[in-house]
């Protein structure tokens, strides 16, 4: 199965970084994604969960007839910044890669909807027409497939909400190309999944919504979750800086999770830094109390 798999891997062939609208494309698993999934803290196994349900939807759109199970492979995460959406959303894809057997060798491609936008009558539509009926299509033609539509609302915004300043037939003709491109690689290609993000799904068009296998709100972390976050990145900085040891002590964590309630994962990642840059600015020497005085700011500036 190892030697099948680099074989299927070594003959997919991968569309160029740079070209329109593609910001990544890299085959799965990926160690670095895997990094990412183990970085995300969610309560209670919502992880474990997410993964399983996505998985399971890939096999039966493998063998359910959509239009008695009209599943799209479209899994939707909202929440504020700096929640993980993105994280979350590249580690379920190696997730996917490594659960997933028997399809083939699995590809990520990440796509940037701002390249796709123009101020050009037509040419946002032809964009995504081509991104949708060509690119995407050929590589699920090579196997299965995870897309991240980061930022979603910017590609697929609700048309309803549009300003009469804003182009909108050509934002219209480009959000109902996308529609009618999701609507093809769903109906041909169940190895396809698309995970979609979003800070504002207020914006999103209704049609996407409805399309959505799964929506998951993703909050700012609990307690458990603030400390666990804590305390993996401190790791990280004692691993090259012994001297900050002492704030893996149980009970500063402890206490750092209580005074960073209301903080998402990426201010307290921050925050961590914010403290190693002391008095003495050498993370060697920062203090539980230099943790403590930083997450205090931040929840006031909240």
């Amino acid at each position: 199965m190892p030697n099948s798999r680099h074989a299927d891997q070594a003959s997919r062939r991968l569309p160029d970084v740079g070209t329109v609208g593609v910001a990544d494309a890299r085959l799965l698993p990926n160690d670095s994604f895997e990094a990412a999934w183990s970085s995300i803290f969610f309560p209670d196994d919502a992880k474990g969960r997410l993964l399983q349900t996505v998985v399971s939807n890939i096999r039966l759109r493998a063998t359910v007839p959509f239009e008695a199970l009209p599943l799209h492979g479209v899994v939707l995460l909202t929440g504020r910044p700096g929640v993980g959406k993105t994280t979350v959303a590249r580690g379920l894809a190696d997730k996917i890669a490594r659960t997933v057997s028997g399809l083939g060798s699995w590809a990520f491609i990440e796509i940037d909807p701002h390249a796709l936008a123009s101020s050009s009558l037509g040419r946002s539509q032809r964009s995504v027409e081509e991104l949708f009926g060509r690119l995407l299509e050929e590589q699920a033609q090579q196997g299965p497939l995870v897309v991240l539509l980061d930022e979603v609302e910017t590609l697929l915004t609700d048309r309803a909400a549009l300003s009469m300043e804003a182009n909108p037939i050509d934002v219209h003709r480009a959000v109902d190309a996308a529609l009618v491109g999701l609507d093809r690689l769903a109906q041909r290609h169940p190895g396809v999944v698309v995970l979609a993000t979003s800070n504002f799904p207020g914006a999103i068009d209704p049609a996407l919504s409805s399309r959505a296998d799964l929506i998951i709100r993703i909050p700012v972390p609990d307690p458990r979750g603030r400390r666990l976050i804590l305390e993996h990145t401190i790791a990280a900085v004692a691993a090259a800086f012994p001297g900050a040891q002492p704030l893996l002590a149980a009970a500063v964590l402890d206490r750092a999770a209580q005074l960073a309630e209301g903080l998402d994962g990426r201010r307290l990642r921050k925050a961590v830094a914010v403290a190693c840059a002391n008095e003495h600015c050498d993370p060697e020497r920062v203090t539980p109390e230099d943790l403590y005085a930083t997450l205090r700011i931040m929840g006031e500036e909240q």
